[in-house]
């Protein structure tokens, strides 16, 4: 590891991540992304979290979901989940609207709470049997014609022109922005102006209305019946502050905590509110077990656990509140992966293919593939080539094995490992039906073995998706590097299945060579140490303030790496905290831009030749170049691929891209990756966002320090955010597969 003194040009030996293929990235700008360090997020607040719909400018509409795209072929899968909702509908009494499980445990937990019974009581019920299993398509002779998905992005929603100014003279009556009319009516329907005018705080459900804005809207409107004690604003009250737990990557938030929230929001009776909001169908609500030993307190107050507590010997109630697409897909998604545990065919002889691999580890995985349905791994950039080895040796073996990777880079490293461009594709183009194999009748794919590579990446909804479309019989292999920052969306799938010990896992013992590997495999357990870099692999550059990070930068990317390290700029990428501040992606664009590629940004703010990130969908950003702008819109070259972006998409969806964020780098690699650490960046450091940042490169690392003692704290003192979910106790739940 070589460190330059303060102000002496840097060693010719720095760089970063490359530009070059690279299609599936971490959350993007546009849409907020939940760091786990927390200033990724916060930066993106600008964006759409925080825009205010009383100030000058109004939040930006929410960047459509391409799962508009890619759910096409999905629907049926999506329909399947609601008619398993509608299939538990059942009367709950005091008249609410909930039904199925979500009314049992409301019922459950009223039952605790007037201390009717004990909690332990409702720990002992028995499981639910596995969801109906389905047999696997055979093998299609030849796969059916898919017509390719449009380049651009997918028409947006379109609304009446009345219902829009209907809302848009609701809007103005009460003082919120008229930009907000295509927003809400995409969001609340066609009768968005009446509902509005009925209850003003669905202005909350809108991107970027916080409470404070939503309550002067109500104001306008309401006049004297306006109060902070209004049901309508309590109900929208907890449905808002779950949405923003989600945006953390909570699939559920403690009722005690939300009635902590509620309290500063001036809202009386907390406890009430909460209620309303179940009672009403906004929330749902559950309860956990909790190991007295384990939490430091009871999830629950009082009222939860009884005035005097847990019993001893009892186990105390934790209460959770819950959004219906949530618990679905974590239901869903638990059913199906017991599905595959209980559904997985043995008859295969694998031990000579696991006797032939090429590591030990690869063996241990073969071979636990060969008796499960459902198999977890681990390990570091060098790990992956086991999971290809067990694609080659499902091959070998006649079987249908497919990976998938959560970006086009993963996907090219994966193939490449295998030896067989057809053996593995991105998630999206999977699931949208762009790439992999066709699907039967009841919508499942045509393979005998899925691997997913980059499993942190994956969120409870996608996975639910996922595991929906595998049939009987079909293994489904995890594997990542636990280490990484997680998912954009909520959930943490991956942790969950390991954590719940709901299948195999399997460790890999292969180290990542060279001095970055042994740096970033002591972060990973918590110590920063120096590391010998002969071939000056990691380079650490000094800085004073955040001017001076961004010019030591620029120096690194346009000259030092190039000259030294042999890696050109279009190869190195830049990796920064966040979105904001004078040395994050938006100023450090700016400046690269003006380095490497200056031009007057004629095509709204953009000109040919630059580096871009498209965001095509919330957690999926695709880098590429600019090629040309025209009526159509803005072209762009995404890793081979052309793309067209609507012109009123543009300034949403498409940013420069010389810096990224971690999470949006996540899951892609580049030869020489240049990581800038600004002072005022120290709050937004933890291990995995260290972790993510220093793994992205291949060949070389240089960082620019400017946080002197706050990064071998965040290393060995900030662990990941942790995330409530309710996926553990769910496959815990589970039958394994020798129950009856």
């Amino acid at each position: 590891m070589t460190a330059h003194p303060r102000g002496e040009t840097p060693d010719p030996a720095a760089g970063d991540h490359e530009a070059g293929e690279d299609t599936g990235v971490r959350a993007a700008d546009p849409p907020a992304t939940p760091d786990e360090g927390g200033a990724e997020a916060a930066d993106d607040n600008g964006g759409s979290e925080e825009s205010a719909p009383g100030t000058q400018e109004a939040p930006e509409a929410p960047a459509l979901s391409e799962a508009e795209a890619e759910l096409a072929a999905q629907r049926e899968l999506r329909r399947r989940i609601e008619q398993r909702k509608a299939e538990k509908a059942g009367p709950v009494a005091a008249g609410t609207k909930l039904s199925g499980t979500a009314a049992d445990l409301l019922a459950a937990v009223r039952a605790v709470e007037s201390g009717e019974k004990p909690g332990t009581d409702f720990f002992d019920s028995p499981v639910s049997a596995p969801a109906p299993r389905r047999t696997a398509p055979a093998a299609a002779a030849a796969p059916a014609a898919r017509p390719s998905p449009a380049a651009g992005q997918p028409a947006a929603r379109a609304a009446s022109p009345e219902a829009a100014a209907a809302v848009a003279a609701v809007l103005a009556e009460g003082g919120a922005p008229e930009a907000l009319a295509g927003p809400a009516t995409a969001t609340l329907g066609e009768g968005a102006a009446v509902l509005l005018r009925e209850d003003p705080w669905q202005l909350l459900s809108l991107p970027g209305v916080r409470p404070e804005q939503a309550d002067g809207f109500a104001r306008a409107l309401l006049g004297a019946e306006c109060g902070p004690d209004d049901e309508r604003r309590a109900a929208a009250l907890v449905g808002w502050l779950l949405e923003r737990a989600a945006l953390r990557g909570h699939t559920a938030l403690d009722a005690d905590e939300a009635r902590k929230a509620l309290e500063g929001f001036a809202v009386t009776d907390p406890g009430e509110a909460v209620q309303h909001a179940v009672a009403e169908g906004v929330v749902l609500v559950f309860q956990d077990g909790v190991d007295a030993t384990g939490a430091e307190e009871p999830g629950g107050t009082g009222e939860e656990a009884g005035e005097e507590g847990p019993q001893a010997g009892e186990e105390p109630v934790r209460v959770l509140l819950g959004l219906d697409r949530y618990a679905l897909a974590e239901e869903s998604l638990a059913d199906g992966l017991g599905r595959l545990v209980n559904s997985c065919d043995k008859g295969a002889d694998w031990s000579q293919a696991a006797a032939a691999a090429p590591s030990p580890s690869a063996g241990e995985l073969i071979r636990a593939a060969s008796t499960s349905g459902l198999v977890a791994h681990s390990g570091g950039e060098s790990a992956r080539a086991e999971p290809a080895a067990l694609i080659a040796a499902a091959h070998g073996l006649g079987l249908r094995a497919l990976g998938t990777a959560h970006s086009a880079d993963g996907r090219r490293r994966l193939a490449e490992a295998v030896g067989d461009a057809r053996s593995a594709v991105t998630l999206s183009a999977l699931l949208s039906g762009e790439d992999g194999p066709g699907r039967d009748a009841d919508g499942a794919f045509a393979l005998d073995l899925l691997v997913v590579l980059d499993a942190p990446q994956l969120d409870v909804e996608t996975a639910a998706m996922l595991v929906e479309s595998l049939a009987d019989g079909t293994r489904l292999v995890l594997s990542g590097d636990p280490g990484v920052l997680g998912s954009a969306g909520a959930g943490r799938v991956f942790a969950d299945v390991i954590a719940a010990r709901a299948c195999p896992y399997v460790v890999s013992r292969t180290p990542d060579p060279g001095p970055i590997g042994e740096l970033v495999s002591g972060i990973g357990i918590g110590e920063l140490t120096q590391v010998e870099a002969p071939g000056k692999e990691v380079v650490i550059v000094p800085v004073r303030d955040a001017g001076e990070a961004v010019h030591r930068t620029v120096q690194l990317v346009a000259d030092s790496v190039p000259r030294a390290i042999g890696v050109p700029s279009s190869d190195t990428q830049v990796i920064t905290v966040g979105h904001g501040g004078s040395a994050g992606t938006t100023a450090l664009n700016a400046a690269l831009k003006q380095r490497l590629n200056p031009g007057p940004g004629r095509f709204g703010g953009f000109d040919p030749g630059d580096r871009v990130v498209h965001v095509p969908a919330p957690g999926r950003a695709v880098p590429g170049s600019v090629v040309s702008a025209d009526a159509e819109g803005l072209h762009l070259d995404c890793s081979g691929t052309p793309v067209v972006v609507a012109p009123d998409r543009v300034e949403a969806s498409v940013r420069h891209s010389w810096a990224l964020s971690a999470h949006q780098a996540a899951g892609m690699r580049w030869p020489a990756v240049v990581v800038v650490l600004p002072g005022d960046a120290a709050q937004g450091l933890s291990r995995p966002w260290v972790y993510t940042a220093f793994s992205r490169g291949e060949r070389h690392l240089s960082v620019v320090h400017g946080v002197d003692q706050a990064l071998p704290r965040a290393v060995a003192e900030v662990p990941a955010q942790e995330r409530t979910t309710r996926l553990r106790p769910l496959l815990e739940a589970l039958p394994g597969p020798d129950a009856s």
